[in-house]
């Protein structure tokens, strides 16, 4: 311990500037190198705490990226390839391979007994079907031929068409066989499994043209529902795709004013929240529509519940549908509409599929209770033009669901 305190003590008298002066630029340099706080291992730091800066030349400018492409595009070019000590010859040794051609294995025709034949040949198809139901060569009909089985009264044996494997007892021998137009036997496996394959064709369908475009001239129906037109009842604007939103939108303003319409359908027009915002206001004062469907469009669920939320104000309108949306609602959503649908009283029919089993229970409770009370109101016309409603206070109850207090004494 005296040893080290006295190494310290020769050098606590030393002038470190002294020394410094002494020393030369590449010793100064290393000196810094040697003090400087670097971690080249340490991968988490960034590169400029790892290592150093090095380099002495002076920038040259900022950083362009088509520049350095151009530089090493240049480089690789003035880079000599490096030299091929065999070359290619293009000489081509042994022989290529060729597929051999395999020809299609021959059916032998096999001549069966007279009575087999004629019986075969005159069979109908609910006979052949019930033939094969027997021996389990359902993969010998077709679909067709399969459903028209199940559902005819001809066929005695049913279970065996759905069979998957014909399993038929006292075979000796089968040799390939086609019998007609509707039966080919492959190979005989094991004297009694026999692997079936059917030469039945396709049924042929008829080609279904496809369902012309909606041929509705938009402005003049505007313009029609503008004035009234009398003979206007139904607008029906489905799958016209280039309708502008500003149009919907007056569609639904001259709706406000108008006393004909009774159906309105904007299906697959790529409507959105301020279209249906726009049917919400038109619901709240219109007294003559009573249907409306806005299915498969971009309606998010703040415009469906402004949609539901108008009903309130409106008793007319009897159906809407607003399946099938770009999005799905979610659950709050469709919590929010079944809270509506039963504070309502006069929609009987609504159209949407509930994702939750909560929701869609109590959105069918609700239709049900509107149709029962729509059906246990009963209009009697009277002398006088006025109506009489016969109502029946226990069907009330149920469709209300609570009861009536009994003001007699």
């Amino acid at each position: 311990m005296s040893g080290m305190r006295k190494e310290m003590e020769k050098y606590r008298d030393v002038d470190e500037d002294e020394l410094l002066k002494k020393l030369t630029e590449e010793e100064l340099q290393r000196l810094e190198d040697e003090l400087e706080e670097l971690d080249p291992d340490n991968a988490l730091l960034p590169a400029g705490m790892r290592q150093k800066d090095q380099t002495k030349k002076a920038p040259t400018g900022t950083f362009q990226r088509d520049d350095l492409l151009a530089h090493l595009e240049k480089s690789a070019h003035e880079h000599p390839d490096k030299e091929d000590l065999v070359p290619f010859t293009g000489e081509k040794r042994g022989k290529a391979w060729v597929p051999k051609q395999r020809s299609d294995p021959i059916l032998e025709n096999v001549t069966l007994e007279p009575e087999l034949e004629e019986a075969l040949a005159n069979a109908s198809d609910a006979e052949l079907c019930d033939i094969a139901a027997i021996l389990g060569m359902h993969t010998l009909m077709s679909n067709q031929q399969y459903y028209e089985a199940l559902t005819s009264s001809t066929i005695v044996n049913k279970q065996g068409l759905n069979s998957k494997l014909a399993l038929v007892s006292g075979v000796t021998q089968f040799k390939p066989v086609r019998i007609n137009r509707y039966y080919q036997v492959r190979s005989c496996i094991n004297q009694c499994k026999l692997l079936l394959s059917g030469v039945i064709q396709c049924t042929k369908y008829k080609a279904v043209p496809d369902e012309q475009p909606n041929a509705t001239d938009v402005e003049e129906t505007l313009q029609r529902l503008k004035r009234n037109d009398p003979d206007l009842l139904e607008v029906n604007l489905n799958n016209i795709r280039n309708i502008p939103v500003p149009t919907l939108k007056e569609y639904a303003a001259a709706l406000k004013e108008n006393g004909v319409v009774e159906r309105l359908s904007i299906v697959g027009t790529r409507s959105n929240d301020p279209v249906a915002f726009a049917l919400a206001d038109m619901l709240k004062v219109n007294t003559t529509l009573k249907s409306l469907n806005v299915e498969s469009n971009f309606i998010t669920g703040t415009g469906v519940l402004s949609l539901i939320d108008a009903l309130q104000y409106n008793t007319t309108l009897l159906e809407l549908k607003i399946d099938n949306q770009s999005q799905p609602l979610g659950n709050q959503v469709e919590m929010d509409i079944a809270s509506m649908l039963e504070k309502n009283r006069t929609l009987l029919r609504f159209g949407y599929h509930f994702t939750q089993q909560g929701p869609r229970l109590r959105g069918s409770n609700a239709m049900m209770t509107n149709n029962d009370l729509a059906r246990v109101v009963r209009c009697d016309p009277g002398t006088d033009g006025s109506f009489t409603l016969t109502l029946s206070v226990p069907e009330l109850e149920r469709a209300f669901g609570k009861k009536f207090k009994s003001h007699t004494k």
